[in-house]
């Protein structure tokens, strides 16, 4: 600050100003400049006014405050003040507190609750065209944003793209970026398309995101131009370092699933990880199945159970199923068929027909009143009577079990043969129930077929059945222990946990097939973590007596406690058997 200003300031209103204005751009004593603005603007010197407006809107040299920022901008706005008018037309859009009065200085007590702002497209729109008409170009784009995305008796497409056009000629990056969408809105052709992405990327230019994102969209689908996975990566990770939550939700799918950059989960979860906590319902999700699934990340199923809930909250239906084969399963969260059936409802009134296929199987559960299963059964009815394969199914086990109605095995075998060719899950009852001889002569061929061909779609209960079939001697062609072995490894590995303990019962021993009760354990071991309790039983007995080469007693008692605890009475017999509670020696 030259002293030449500072003693010019003492007399002359200009010198003042500009000494005001000098302190509040340096930020040498910002408060000290807002002080002599604020007296300045008190005098009706308009630059003053707008300064101290944009002071109070940045917290610069004063507590912030939107309702003193837009009074003084208003003020200035009012004298002419080109710039004013365009921030005074930037606040109406966005949104000023409800009640808002230019005219009234606000008082509020340091704690009173923030008032909603409400968006005013129309005071907006007067402010805006006020400074466009004077020649400012982002006013200009302000005005043309408005006529495009305000009310619809105020809506003028062509006018608005002539705004566009007089801000982008001016070299406002907004002007690019409101030309480069209205081309992509009426764009025919190919040409036209391409003239969109060359605004889009003048957009960039001045840094906007939502001009990454586009051109990143462009790239991605293949919009008048080859797709190229690698642009639109580039242009993803562009928006997504900016801030923009949906462009954050892109890259990180992009480096999630290889496409147009190097995968890398780490950097994946990461970004994904940002998106979701900024409000990215889909981000949210694939977080859930990134923790759900594992891979380069190992499985954590409370992480998992946490995002998936996240989503499922705001309304994500594959969430919300995916939520509900957590509780399910007791995978991440505590065991509860009532709150799977909660969100398997809400993931079916969202469209996701899988997930009525789950209220099918969980109606058998005994989940929900009387009342509520015959509106289940009702709503199935409906749908199978219009055709729906997943209707008939559902409609099918309602008839089966007796589900909301009158146990009918004969009906409820035409529902599940009806939806057989169209729904897995009817093959696999399909397939049980010629094999149990519900509502058919029992036929085991047939039945072993279309649980055949359930078990080759993934149906891991297909899988489970002709196993233990196979074990059996039940199956068409006799016992088979491999085979069934190597069926209940498919099914293992998709997460079924009783195929988990049938497995380890399979190589524990007493079996067509080698033994390896290191491998026992190991299975034991998992089905035990997701609560199956003859898996903890066995899993005990395994760590007490050293079953697997490993003696250790005290965890063994755990195991078998928590077995006890499901009433599991060969768990409570084992315990007594050992006595006392002190920890045992480790030994190799």
């Amino acid at each position: 600050m030259s002293l030449k200003l500072r003693i010019a300031a003492q007399f002359s209103r200009d010198a003042k100003l500009a000494y005001g204005i000098s302190l509040m751009e340096a930020g040498e004593d910002p408060a000290r400049g807002f002080s002599v603005l604020s007296s300045l603007a008190s005098q009706g010197v308009t630059e003053a006014q707008f300064r101290v407006g944009r002071a109070y809107l940045d917290g610069m040299g004063v507590p912030p405050s939107l309702e003193e920022g837009a009074r003084w901008t208003q003020m200035a706005a009012e004298s002419g003040h080109v710039q004013a008018q365009f921030v005074l037309a930037t606040l109406y859009t966005i949104g000023l507190p409800e009640g808002f009065e230019a005219q009234k200085k606000v008082s509020i007590a340091a704690n009173a609750q923030p008032r909603p702002r409400v968006p005013d497209f129309r005071q907006g729109g007067v402010w805006a065209r006020k400074a466009a008409t004077a020649g400012y170009p982002d006013a200009q784009a302000l005005l043309g944003y408005i006529l495009t995305n305000g009310p619809e008796d105020l809506a003028d497409q062509q006018e608005a793209f002539d705004w566009y056009e007089k801000a982008a000629q001016g070299g406002s990056s907004q002007g690019h970026l409101g030309l480069g969408m209205a081309y992509l809105y009426r764009a025919q052709d190919d040409e036209t398309r391409q003239r969109a992405t060359e605004e889009l990327k003048k957009a960039t230019r001045g840094g906007l995101s939502t001009a990454f994102y586009l051109l990143g969209v462009i790239f991605e689908q293949g919009v008048g131009q080859p797709r190229d996975p690698s642009a639109a990566a580039h242009y993803y990770r562009q928006a997504a370092e900016k801030g923009m939550p949906a462009a954050q939700t892109k890259y990180g799918l992009a480096l999630l699933e290889g496409r147009g950059v190097t995968r890398d989960m780490q950097r994946a979860e990461t970004w994904l990880r940002r998106a979701a906590l900024n409000g990215e319902t889909q981000a949210a999700a694939l977080l859930g199945d990134i923790y759900a699934r594992g891979g380069e990340l190992p499985p954590n199923y409370i992480e998992a159970a946490k995002w998936y809930r996240l989503a499922a909250d705001q309304g994500h239906g594959p969430a919300a199923r995916a939520l509900g084969l957590l509780y399910l399963t007791g995978a991440g969260v505590h065991r509860d068929p009532n709150e799977a059936a909660r969100w398997f409802r809400v993931s079916a009134e969202r469209g996701d027909r899988t997930a009525d296929s789950d209220l099918g199987n969980l109606a058998l559960s005994g989940t929900g009143s009387e009342e509520e299963k015959r509106a289940l059964k009702a709503r199935f009815e409906r749908a199978a009577q219009d055709g729906d394969l997943v209707g008939a199914f559902n409609l099918g086990v309602c008839l089966a079990e007796g589900v909301g109605t009158v146990r009918d095995e004969r009906t409820a075998a035409v529902w599940m043969k009806r939806a057989a060719d169209g729904v897995v899950n009817a093959q696999y009852w399909l397939g049980r129930m010629m094999v149990e001889g519900r509502g058919f002569e029992t036929n085991i061929a047939e039945g072993c077929a279309w649980l055949e061909k359930a078990a080759a779609a993934g149906m891991t209960d297909a899988q489970m059945l002709l196993a233990q079939m196979l074990v059996t001697g039940r199956a068409v062609g006799g016992k088979d222990h491999a085979r069934a072995m190597a069926m209940y490894q498919t099914a293992a590995e998709r997460g079924q946990v009783d195929a988990m303990f049938a497995l380890g019962a399979m190589y524990g021993g007493g079996h067509d097939v080698p033994e390896d009760r290191v491998e026992a354990q190991v299975w034991f071991r998992r089905a035990a973590e997701r609560g199956n309790g003859l898996a903890q039983l066995m899993l005990g007995r395994y760590l007490v007596r050293g079953l697997a080469g490993v003696r250790d007693e005290d965890e063994g008692r755990r195991w078998l406690q928590r077995a006890s605890a499901q009433n599991i009475d060969e768990a409570k017999a084992e315990l007594a058997k050992l006595g006392g509670h002190e920890p045992a020696a480790r030994v190799g």
